[in-house]
């Protein structure tokens, strides 16, 4: 029986491996940059003379810029060829790096990181659509699985080397790190992948504009909230209504315009709308819980960054194990059975943190660690499969950059709401902790008489106390909340269809 067309790769390449290793090198680098300078900021903020508010801008620009930018990457590929854009985005990422290293104030820092956005935003989306290309339909889940790798491991290891290499060497090395990664990255790039072709496309100035309002209204909005208060600040109200007006006004325009920013043809692929909308809820509830881990361990249990790498690092080895077996099994199990497999294992994680105290030792942490790297594996590859297992590869370019956004979208707002919900319940659980401790109670009187004495020192000791009680519980109320909303996304398991049910058409898989 004739091998079937689907079964050819969109694109030719003679040396896979060494191109996959390329793109992997600029993926990591790129995706390490989202974390890997949060360690640093007290240093960078002493060193270039900021104050607290001012440093924050240091991720607030990078974030903001490649929010932007990651829509406009299927359009610059389109229109100037993959090879040109992704050896521009690289060299100007790794330039962008090496000024941030020598930024000698917060203007110049910021000014740094806002083009390490902009090129950055490039990088992920591309580096998607080009394995898919170069991979044959029946080897997609294989080949997300090492892109999902990639884009998975990045944001556990970043806090660690960052604060390795601030404590080794320098805060700029945060950012020299990234020359002779990304020098490979380019030379790899530069060898083993060919020019791709390219097409006209008008540049849809107007739907570029409102889209950028409304993505960056939101980020903003996320980045800000919690520290002017939210909703009591007129501040917020501001990006919120940029948010929704910008994001209406490019509906409408993307509806009735002749050739819109991003190609509404993608949106009538079922598995890829069906897709992002799970990323978005995985993005919401997962990812954004390993935000809480590292302020876990060590400001609450005193571990040291390196310390606090050691034990998170588990998490992305079970991941990576993961997604190897996920990648194998994706084409012969589904989508949903693996996605369900994996939403279990991950609620059985959440379960398991919700035991955390703050005498444990590190086994707890490690071993709800290795399941939850397990099941955010076997999520996140058939997810990627799913989403673009019937999209015409010449509906990628569009495809990768909306299915990043969303993503990323998604893992914000859950940080934002993480974050909000973890100060809010401390205040909460201190007061009733507070109140569960009258000092003229026989029992305190018992077990505590130095604090009946009224030195503050005695005071000061049983507040610390309170306190750390009071988080601790607060981060578990986190992990109680995430495991909640990971429940709720079992239904929509419901509505993801194998690929084999809705295969596209050798013509379309083949159009390039």
């Amino acid at each position: 029986m004739a091998a079937p067309v689907t079964s050819r790769p969109a694109l030719e390449v003679a040396n896979r491996g060494w191109l996959t290793g390329a793109i992997m090198l600029a993926t990591i680098m790129q995706v390490l940059d989202t974390t890997i300078a949060n360690v640093a900021l007290p240093h960078m903020a002493a060193s270039l003379g900021a104050s607290q508010g001012e440093i924050t801008w240091v991720l607030t620009s990078y974030i903001v810029a490649a929010a932007i930018m990651t829509p406009m990457s299927g359009w610059i590929v389109d229109r100037m060829g993959r090879k040109r854009v992704f050896i521009g985005a690289i060299a100007g990422f790794v330039a962008s790096s090496m000024l941030c290293g020598l930024a000698q104030g917060i203007g110049d820092m910021v000014l740094w990181r806002i083009m390490q956005g902009i090129f950055g935003a490039v990088i992920a989306p591309m580096a998607q659509s080009v394995i898919m290309d170069i991979n044959p339909r029946e080897k997609l889940g294989q080949a997300m699985a090492i892109y999902g790798a990639g884009i998975m491991v990045g944001p556990i290891i970043g806090p660690t080397l960052g604060g390795w290499l601030t404590e080794s060497f320098d805060w700029r090395w945060v950012f020299f790190i990234n020359l002779p990664v990304g020098g490979l990255a380019l030379v790899g790039i530069a060898f083993f992948m060919p020019h791709g072709m390219t097409r006209a496309r008008r540049f849809d100035i107007f739907g570029f504009a409102m889209l950028a309002l409304a993505v960056g209204g939101l980020q903003l909005l996320l980045d800000r909230g919690e520290a002017v208060d939210w909703f009591e600040s007129p501040e917020i109200w501001i990006y919120l209504g940029l948010t929704i007006s910008g994001f209406w006004v490019f509906v409408i325009h993307a509806l009735t315009a002749g050739e819109p920013f991003i190609d509404l043809r993608i949106f009538r692929d079922r598995n890829f709308v069906m897709g992002n909308v799970f990323m978005f809820v995985i993005g919401l509830t997962l990812f954004s819980g390993l935000a809480l881990l590292p302020p876990l361990l060590q400001n609450l249990m005193g571990y040291p960054v390196i310390t606090t790498g050691i034990v998170m690092a588990p998490r992305g080895i079970g991941t990576m194990l993961s997604m190897v077996v996920v990648g194998r099994l994706v084409d012969r199990l589904g989508p949903r059975l693996l996605v369900f497999a994996g939403l279990s294992l991950s609620c059985v994680s959440l379960w398991m943190m919700t035991g955390f105290e703050t005498g444990m030792d590190d086994r707890l942490v490690i071993l709800s660690g290795v399941v939850q790297g397990f099941g955010m594996g076997f999520v996140f590859v058939p997810l990627t499969t799913l989403a673009f297992a019937t999209l015409s590869p010449a509906l990628r370019g569009d495809g990768t950059s909306v299915f990043s956004l969303v993503r990323n979208m998604g893992s914000g707002i859950g940080i934002s709401l993480v974050t909000t919900v973890l100060t809010r319940m401390l205040g909460v659980n201190h007061a009733e902790l507070a109140s569960r401790l009258p000092l003229d109670s026989p029992q305190v009187a018992m077990q505590f008489p130095a604090l009946l004495s009224g030195d503050p020192a005695m005071a000061a000791v049983a507040d610390g106390l309170v306190s750390q009680q009071a988080a601790m519980l607060a981060y578990i109320d986190n992990f109680l909340m995430m495991m909640v909303l990971t429940l709720v996304a079992f239904p929509i398991v419901l509505l993801l269809r194998n690929p084999s049910t809705d295969a596209p058409a050798p013509r379309a898989m083949a159009e390039h």
